[in-house]
């Protein structure tokens, strides 16, 4: 390589870098000034800039896979409504149709062109989840979208600079936070705008008039260096199948993976059909968790983007529950496409020489709680019921990894973080009488699954709410590898004592609590391999009781909690797998 290439690729790999910053920065203000507490606390937010024809270059380390990787397949979408060459400055364009973004209502996509001379050279773009928009809710409970809520074709949110304002009123009128919905959404328009804004003061500072060299730089280097890791992995076929709870039936989800020279490929025949219920995927979805799965084992450092993605490619038949077609209903997607991953990681387990971790409790526990005078039992309380609906994002435990435990409450594979219980409290008239880990709940393994939590909910002053209920792997736990033990499975129920169903919208009486037991992730490796010392930690901490210690892992401890070696050694001796 010459000089002056040298001196080339070092200039556009600090471009890069900057431009990764600026995507950052954009992130950051959504979360600086979102009004609802699934942006500004969990994170739920994707953010990212696109060529003029569409193709993404750099996205923002805060934010979710199923956002951003859905979010990649859309800004094409917005180009063909809106061309290039019409767009004009101070214009800005949404949309939350699921099969154009992220796969559900409640995901709302904001586009702003960037001009620079008084061109467009690229476009911001952020998908972030609001709380509320309209119909029946953030739930699994509907039979067609159309009963999930106001859906917004693509079109202007700003029009040279003046909002569109017959969108907003009919956004106030059909939802029931407008306060922050709206709020949310001009939050939406302005990070987009910090964004274009950062950009080309970058162009300016570089001499640069477009991001066209930049953006052939970033992609070809990003699909050349995929390809290289696919290249050292052994060729061949390799299925997995994960079932889980579903709503009405279990739901399988088969995956095949063929790893060739240059490519992977996930074919997903053989899966389950669609539901009648809201737990459906649409195909960009499955696209963007897909693609996740095979990237964390194959690629992790690759940067994510038009070019990484490339060599990744999937199909999944039309009409199953990872390919479905409007009308079916999708608000409860993140159910089953937060499992993807896992059933991927299943078939690269056979590939990669150190396996892949083990199954955790995946799918977010969201809670989605609904107050006011049209909920269950508010005809027989005495005082008021306020109104409100509230979103409070909880996570289970990750699974075991080849050579470290899995992460406890910890979000994977979404990234979403926890809302501190605060924040809920702050706005809704809830309290959170429990959050705690969950003993026990972890698989064990060598390497030990993570701990999944107990979470206990009441009313503020005893009242009545409904809890929409959309929560997974409640009747099949995470599996372990590698000899690992399962995770514990989820609960739900009611304080009081009585079972409530882990989906569809039931009603927590007044002066009761619900109540959630998150599942654990499941262990890698024999459990009786494990170092004692570490077995007593986790006794110490009650991540795992003293029986487990001594049935499962085979450690027995003094009453002090220190390790017994002369009978733990007698333990593993005798112990047969």
């Amino acid at each position: 390589m010459n000089s002056v290439t040298e001196m080339s690729s070092i200039r556009m790999q600090i471009m890069w870098n900057r431009l990764i910053s600026v995507v950052e920065e954009q992130a950051q203000t959504l979360i600086r000034t979102a009004f609802s507490t699934s942006v500004r606390e969990a994170g739920d937010l994707a953010a990212a800039v696109f060529d003029n024809q569409g193709r993404m270059l750099a996205q923002a380390v805060t934010g979710t896979p199923g956002h951003i990787n859905a979010m990649a397949e859309a800004i094409p979408h917005f180009i063909d409504r809106y061309a290039i060459a019409t767009m004009a400055p101070g214009d800005v364009y949404i949309t939350n149709d699921p099969w154009k973004t992220s796969g559900h209502l409640h995901d709302v996509t904001v586009v702003t062109p960037t001009f620079h001379d008084g061109n467009v050279v690229g476009l911001f773009a952020n998908t972030c989840h609001v709380v509320d928009i309209g119909g029946r809710g953030f739930g699994p409970d509907a039979n067609q979208v159309f009963e999930e809520g106001v859906n917004i074709p693509i079109m202007h949110l700003f029009r040279k600079g003046e909002v569109n304002t017959v969108l907003m009123d009919i956004l106030r009128t059909n939802v029931r936070e407008p306060r922050q919905v709206i709020g949310d959404i001009y939050a939406f328009a302005g990070a987009n705008d910090i964004g274009c804004e950062r950009l080309v003061r970058m162009l300016d500072e570089f001499d640069e008039d477009n991001l066209e060299a930049l953006g052939e730089f970033i992609i070809e280097n990003s699909r050349l260096a995929t390809i290289e890791r696919i290249s050292k992995l052994k060729k061949g076929r390799y299925s997995n199948s994960v079932t889980m709870d579903g709503y009405d039936l279990p739901v399988t989800l088969v995956a095949e993976l063929t790893i060739g020279d240059e490519f992977i490929n996930v074919d997903y025949n053989g899966t389950s059909p669609a539901s009648k219920y809201g737990i459906n995927v649409v195909l960009n979805y499955t696209k963007a968790y897909t693609c996740f799965g095979v990237k964390c084992a194959v690629a992790p450092d690759i940067p994510n983007n038009y070019g990484s993605l490339l060599p990744i490619t999937f199909s999944a038949p039309e009409g199953c529950i990872l390919n479905v077609q409007r009308p079916f209903a999708v608000s409860a997607r993140h159910i089953i496409g937060h499992l993807l991953p896992d059933t991927v990681l299943g078939c690269l387990h056979q590939v990669l020489e150190s396996g892949c971790q083990s199954e955790g409790s995946a799918s977010l526990w969201n809670v989605q709680l609904r107050g006011g005078p049209a909920v269950g039992g508010a005809a027989d309380f005495d005082s008021e019921i306020p109104a409100f609906d509230l979103l409070h994002f909880n996570a289970g435990g990750m699974g075991a990894r080849p050579t470290k435990d899995g992460l406890s409450a910890t979000a994977f594979p979404s990234g979403i973080r926890g809302i501190p219980v605060e924040a809920t409290e702050a706005i809704s008239p809830v309290v959170f009488w429990r959050k705690e880990f969950r003993e026990g709940s972890g698989g064990p393994g060598t390497y030990r699954g993570g701990c999944g939590q107990v979470i206990e909910i009441g009313g503020i002053d005893g009242i009545p709410f409904d809890v929409l209920a959309m929560f997974e792997r409640v009747d099949n736990a995470p599996r372990g590898r590698n000899g690992g033990h399962e995770g514990l499975p989820g609960k739900v129920y009611l304080g009081s004592g009585s079972a409530l169903r882990p989906k569809g919208q039931q009603h927590v009486p007044a002066n009761d609590s619900l109540v959630l037991e998150l599942a654990g992730g499941g262990g890698f490796g024999d459990p009786a391999t494990r170092d004692p010392n570490q077995v007593a930690r986790d006794v110490r901490n009650g991540l795992v009781s003293t029986e487990s210690g001594e049935n499962d892992y085979r450690v027995k401890l003094f009453p002090d909690g220190s390790v017994d070696l002369t009978s733990t050694t007698t333990l593993r001796v005798g112990y047969k797998k």
